[in-house]
């Protein structure tokens, strides 16, 4: 094919629509020459007492993955109404495979509950949001979607540099090979989708085998998310959220990207905003717009939803663990309910007897 021919095909494909565009050939491993990664290697290397052909080595194997780039600018929690978001999670398969889990592994989520203070129903809420029960733990090679963030996604790229350096001690300390280990297009990994540094400081060992196991191993599994949410501050015996009753002209405002408790529950009932559950006045709260198919509807979250948006910083992804985690612990209560109550006759009987 002469010259001619290619640059008239050329300009010929340029005036065409996106859509059928002749695909262009992406590379297929990154430059390490490049002087941003040159800078990273050289800093880990120092500060991590990491050879540096070592990490050269490893990230001569990643891949970069453009895709990752266009599905960082449309998470579902950004770009979905809450009642679309809530139809994601609320579905009868998500709850029953829920209270299947539950029965399965009651002995585990009973001992974490007690050891982390943490309600089961919210250890497997979280489970199922994250990873429908661990069955969903993500399809891109965790090293080339921190590569890709680290380096080709500058909003974020000072923090996926860093999550980067984490992978790179992870997959020692753990023994993981970090060429064939999958996550989800940010780097989360396992069931519990703990990115790197989480995966460092927060995953525990619940099976005493000298390794923490987020794929595998369900009692590190649970106790591990118990861990996060005890650390980030998770209050035993506290509510999560409530709903809430408009007062005629009430007056109030919110900030969609605030999640932090900047209110209190009088200050609310001042504005009109009164909350629909016996709440102390002083308890500091998070009024939330959580938008219904016919018009507007609110909810205030407490202490220990916004513990929750520390593992999700969305409010919708906090309201989804609370209502899933309702509606497994309500079906997991009333199937046992009956079994309590023959258990009860069957022993007024026998003393009759």
């Amino acid at each position: 094919m002469n010259r001619t021919l290619l640059s008239l095909l050329a300009a010929c494909a340029v005036l065409l629509p996106p859509s059928v565009r002749p695909a262009l050939a992406q590379p297929t491993r990154f430059d390490l020459t490049r002087p941003e990664i040159r800078a990273f290697v050289k800093e880990v290397a120092k500060r991590d007492a990491i050879p540096r052909q070592r990490i050269l080595k490893l990230l001569a194997t990643a891949e970069p993955q453009p895709k990752i780039i266009e599905t960082m600018g449309r998470p579902a929690e950004h770009v979905l109404q809450w009642w679309e978001y809530r139809a994601i999670f609320l579905t009868e398969q998500r709850i029953s495979e829920g209270v299947q889990f539950w029965l399965e592994h009651r002995e585990v989520l009973e001992r974490v509950a007690r050891t982390q203070g943490i309600p089961p129903e919210y250890l497997v809420a979280v489970l199922g949001c994250e990873t429908y029960y661990g069955r969903i733990t993500g399809r891109d090679r965790v090293l080339d979607a921190l590569m890709t963030l680290a380096f080709d996604y500058p909003p974020r790229g000072e923090y996926f540099r860093s999550e980067l350096e984490q992978f790179i001690l992870l997959v020692r300390e753990e023994h993981i090979d970090p060429r064939t280990v999958k996550g989800s297009y940010t780097g989360a990994m396992g069931a519990p989708q703990f990115m790197p540094s989480t995966y460092r400081r927060y995953a525990v060992d619940a099976s005493n085998n000298h390794r923490r196991d987020l794929w595998n191993d369900w009692a590190d599994v649970l106790a591990s998310i118990g861990n996060y949410l005890r650390q980030n501050g998770w209050r035993s015996g506290e509510p999560v959220l409530a709903e809430v009753q408009l007062d005629p002209g009430a007056d109030f405002q919110i900030d969609p990207g605030n999640l932090q408790l900047t209110t209190t529950v009088a200050d609310l009932n001042a504005h009109g905003v009164r909350v629909a559950a016996d709440i102390p006045a002083a308890t500091p709260a998070l009024l939330i717009s959580a938008e219904q198919q016919d018009g507007p509807l609110y909810r205030v979250g407490f202490n220990n939803f916004h513990v929750i948006t520390r593992y999700n910083r969305s409010a919708r992804y906090a309201m989804a663990v609370h209502d899933l985690a309702q509606a497994i612990a309500q079906r997991v209560h009333a199937a046992a309910a009956p079994t309590v109550g023959a258990a009860t006759q069957t022993a007024e009987a026998s003393t009759r007897q």
